[in-house]
């Protein structure tokens, strides 16, 4: 799984799915217990087969996941890399993001209800954004945000918000983006949208930005946020 977090690329390594199970009784003639002890063993071999078949996807998953993954990063060039020939390697980036695109498209349709599967969705939208097909990546993202997990939802509804920012829908970035503020998560910490936030509205509205980023300035003072709200101040300001 990617570990990283960047402004275009935001990755989950880490999809929450716990599942409990549990039964108890108490019985006081024999047949009756007998008929008991019977359906829990059925019940039990029912259950450990669910888990054996979710849990050999899960695992096939990720082995397709790993190998999608590495084609969205692989290198750029006419030749392999003489360090690691095995790798994949692409002529142009258009045809890198192209090629990862089926590969997640893929593992997302196969594996729709594991947690690689669902990250592959993610990663096909961030593969369409590259392309510039922005309401197919804007579909899947939608999807992926009615789902249930927390970090992936609100990964998704920030790469919605900054595809609305690219392709000039201010203010629908700005409601995203401010929610998102209020509701912030790990992957998408609050410091990260309100700084989207304030970018998004330099132009429409350079009042509120400013007002953004003196928020920034006093919720993280002294912090490498801070200073990024300084420059966004300051190249924001008039010159005299």
């Amino acid at each position: 799984m990617p570990e990283h977090i960047s402004r275009k690329e935001l990755k989950q390594d880490k999809i929450h799915d716990a599942i409990e199970h549990g039964a108890e009784a108490v019985f006081s003639h024999t047949t009756v217990l007998a008929a008991a002890v019977l359906a829990v063993v059925v019940v039990g071999v029912g259950y450990g087969g669910w888990r054996f078949y979710t849990d050999r996807k899960t695992v096939q998953a990720t082995a397709a996941l790993d190998g999608a993954t590495k084609a969205y990063s692989a290198r750029i060039g006419a030749t392999p890399d003489p360090n690691d020939p095995g790798e994949p390697f692409y002529l142009t980036e258009t045809a890198r993001a192209e090629d990862a695109a089926k590969k997640f498209s893929i593992i997302a349709e196969k594996y729709p209800s594991t947690n690689p599967g669902r990250l592959a969705a993610y990663y096909a939208a961030l593969c369409y954004e590259d392309l510039e097909r922005h309401n197919q990546a804007l579909e899947q993202l939608r999807k992926i945000s009615s789902g249930k997990d927390k970090e992936l939802v609100a990964m998704s509804q920030y790469q919605i918000g900054v595809i609305y920012e690219r392709t000039g829908k201010t203010a629908d970035a700005a409601k995203v983006f401010r929610d998102l503020a209020e509701h912030s998560s790990v992957f998408v910490p609050r410091p990260l949208v309100l700084l989207e936030l304030a970018e998004t509205l330099r132009q429409s509205d350079p009042k509120e930005a400013a007002s953004v980023y003196e928020k920034l300035k006093k919720e993280f003072p002294n912090t490498a946020v801070s200073e990024e709200a300084d420059r966004g101040l300051e190249t924001l300001a008039p010159k005299s």
